[in-house]
């Protein structure tokens, strides 16, 4: 089952299972149990040209190389009513992303219906631990409704079509993260409400949080207005878990929560402060840092990454565009594929790596790095091979990124 802390474990081409889990091996040997949750969408899977079931596979077969007794989950990320049924045999955990039905406003006879079902929340809201007193009238209850309720409706649907396939313990996520306005607390008050009505046991709750949460990168915002969000969200789930019918196991999920460092000892100290789980996601970091073990090696492996640098490049629209809402690249500030071709690989690496104090470093180049795996994916048999050949090199890359700069300072 899903544990109190869980950190979602993307790997796009299924070849570092092991060096993902052995950063969980070392953190239960410090007394913290967090559960692996490994992930991959829909888009992912296109993308690769790869299946649900290798998901899974990998999963069962990290933990047996590993020895793992405790839990561990295989998330179908940011699923629809359109993908979800290829993933019914193969995951535990789902993602359900209504983030597109979001706004979707109600019709004349359905806002009447609406205010009725829903009118008896008019007034004013005091949530223990929060200052501030919300007010909620006719006329913001019917502005939640025409943003969420729809949201809430379909992600019925998707959670009716899994129940009815999927046998035994499963984890729902709501996801609504996927937009361009942030959700406030009280907003994510209502959304619990419209969940428990609807009969969704949800387990975790990906709400858009104020700032930028570019994949791979660190933060970018209000560190104030963030933390205050942030507690305020965390005693909101507190509030409707004892309020209304819900899990009591029902906690926030980050997501594209890959790098923010400068967040990490802000979560820390708050679910800690108040006795919360937390879910986060770290989704491509694991792709980015096998090209960084592959540059590393040299020979070879540092003509791979070139080569794909150089191709992707060529294809920025392309690959770019699809991640429009969670990265921010200026392609005119990227290196220029000559200047790539005659770097070292220790020159490649430092520039990808995120490490801010080293002068190298270039979110540029490291977010559009994290689109290109379209790219490896073409590659074939060629990449797998390179990713087989420096499995060791790239191995230990994996696991020091997720435990020393993910776990250690999120959750010990």
């Amino acid at each position: 089952m899903l544990g109190k802390y869980s950190l979602g474990i993307g790997d796009r081409f299924a070849k570092e299972g092991v060096f993902q889990l052995e950063a969980f091996v070392k953190a239960k040997k410090l007394g913290k149990d967090i559960t692996p949750v490994w992930n991959k969408s829909y888009r992912e899977h296109k993308t690769v040209g790869s299946k649900p079931s290798s998901v899974r596979k990998e999963a069962d077969e990290s933990v047996a190389k590993c020895s793992w007794k405790s839990g561990y989950l295989v998330d179908a990320d940011h699923i629809t009513i359109q993908t979800v049924e290829d993933f019914i045999p193969y995951s535990d955990f789902f993602t359900i992303d209504v983030a597109n039905q979001i706004g979707h406003e109600l019709t004349q006879s359905e806002s009447k219906v609406f205010l009725e079902e829903y009118r008896h929340h008019i007034g004013n809201l005091d949530i223990q631990g929060i200052d501030e007193t919300f007010e909620i009238t006719e006329e913001t209850l019917l502005e939640f409704g025409n943003k969420f309720y729809k949201a809430v409706k379909e992600s019925l649907l998707i959670y009716q079509k899994i129940k009815e396939k999927r046998q035994g313990y499963f984890a729902v996520e709501v996801s609504m993260d996927e937009v361009e306005v942030p959700q406030t607390p009280l907003e994510l008050y209502f959304i619990l409400i419209l969940l428990s009505k609807a009969g969704i046991p949800v387990n975790t709750i990906a709400p858009k949080f104020t700032g930028r949460f570019n994949k791979g990168v660190d933060y970018r915002g209000d560190l104030a207005a963030f933390e205050k969000e942030f507690e305020q969200d965390l005693l909101v789930i507190a509030h409707c878990v004892e309020k209304f019918d819900l899990p009591k196991d029902l906690k926030l999920s980050i997501h594209s929560g890959s790098d923010k460092f400068l967040l990490y000892p802000i979560i820390n100290r708050l679910i800690k402060k108040h006795h919360c789980g937390l879910h986060l996601k770290t989704a491509g970091t694991t792709w980015l840092e096998e090209l960084i073990g592959l540059a590393e090696s040299g020979g070879s492996g540092l003509e791979m990454v070139k080569s794909i640098y150089a191709e992707a490049y060529s294809r920025f629209d392309e690959l770019t565009v699809p991640y429009v809402t969670v990265i921010e690249v200026d392609k005119d500030q990227l290196p220029k594929i000559e200047t790539v071709n005659s770097w070292e690989g220790n020159k490649f690496s430092e520039t990808l790596r995120h490490d801010q104090k080293n002068s190298s470093y270039d979110s540029n180049f490291r977010q559009f790095l994290h689109t290109s795996y379209k790219i490896a994916a073409e590659k074939g048999d060629g990449f797998i091979e390179e990713l087989e050949k420096n499995s060791e090199h790239i191995g230990r890359n994996v696991t020091e990124n997720i435990f020393d700069k993910h776990i250690n300072p999120l959750f010990i």
